[in-house]
């Protein structure tokens, strides 16, 4: 009776080692401290077993080595020496490999917590043994390295989380994460309000009733004004400048901002909205290599190509300028 007993006793431990060693070394130590910060009781715990990767995982290959030794001289010592073998080789195999692992794999942070303090054990009493070999590990392999993630990978593990039934993570939340991974990666030209649809006004224009009501039913609340041609923006107009004026009979370069911000049009997205937030300006204009007036840029525009969405308030007429651009431009190439 005796003898089951070890061999029972020997097979719990060889469990738990073989389990150990995959299920806690599968958790990253990034990704564990990642989970202590947002206040995970259980991370803390086996974080405080897992920082020393190469310490940890020579004690638990050490532990279940000697176990699975101790058992097969065990058995070898009550069975002939053949059948001691086999039965050895299919008891450490399904109860000391294959199950264990199957478990923790799958529960590696719960039931690697309820342990820490059993791990915490072997590593003292083996660590006369386990130190130097974990040191020389360190020597010459040095630390662990950090996972990295490419923007492809965030966003295929965004998509991942967010077909998961247990996540947390809704549809509008996915698509604005993909937005903000990929806006930086365009440059002005590919989100810019295109120069043929620019709406703008010479400065010598006169403010009349008409144009005041034309400006009032306008989907604009800023317009560039430029003198001569468009390619000379000498200002912008804030329509709420004109409430309360006494407006009528006077040009509206006079109420129009001088301050004017150029962009050029190749410039990369994460820096022109880095621009419009130090600036406290939402209108930039947009050059091109030449120096040409190409279109405007928005702040709406970049948070539109972050959200993944257009954004409409009451005053828009066209949902997409962009697409209004090119029919014109299809119009006039058809018209020829």
């Amino acid at each position: 009776m005796l003898n089951y007993l070890i061999i029972v006793i020997l097979l719990i431990f060889s469990a738990l080692f073989s389990g150990l060693t995959l299920g806690l070394m599968s958790l990253s130590a990034p990704e564990l401290k990642r989970k202590m910060s947002l206040g995970d009781k259980d991370a803390k715990k086996v974080y405080a077993v897992r920082k020393r990767g190469n310490l940890l995982l020579t004690t638990l290959l050490i532990g279940n080595v000697a176990i699975n030794s101790a058992l097969a001289i065990f058995l070898g010592s009550i069975a002939p020496g053949l059948i001691a073998g086999l039965i050895a080789t299919a008891l450490i195999v399904v109860f000391g490999e294959i199950m264990p692992q199957a478990v923790f794999s799958r529960f590696a942070l719960l039931l690697g917590a309820k342990i820490a303090w059993l791990v915490r054990i072997f590593i003292i009493i083996l660590y006369p043994i386990s130190w130097p070999i974990a040191w020389a590990l360190n020597k010459a392999l040095g630390e662990e390295m950090t996972t990295i993630y490419s923007k492809q990978e965030l966003m295929k593990i965004v998509e991942e989380h967010k077909a998961t039934k247990a996540s947390d993570v809704d549809v509008d939340e996915e698509r604005i994460v993909k937005g903000a991974l990929t806006f930086s990666d365009k440059v002005v030209k590919d989100v810019m309000t295109p120069r043929s649809v620019v709406k703008a006004f010479e400065s010598s224009q006169k403010i009349d009733k008409t144009f005041l009501n034309t400006l009032s039913k306008s989907d604009h609340s800023r317009i560039p004004i430029y003198k001569d041609n468009l390619d000379n923006i000498i200002g912008i107009l804030y329509l709420t400048k004109l409430v309360g004026e006494r407006t009528i009979g006077k040009s509206i370069g006079r109420f129009a901002d001088k301050k004017v911000l150029f962009v050029d049009e190749n410039k990369k997205l994460n820096i022109v909205f880095n621009a419009f937030l130090n600036s406290h300006k939402h209108m930039f204009i947009v050059n091109n290599e030449f120096g040409d007036v190409v279109g405007i840029i928005t702040l709406e525009n970049i948070l539109e190509e972050i959200i993944k969405l257009e954004i409409m308030d009451e005053f828009d007429k066209h949902k997409d300028l962009r697409e209004l651009a090119k029919k014109k431009r299809s119009k006039r190439k058809k018209a020829t």
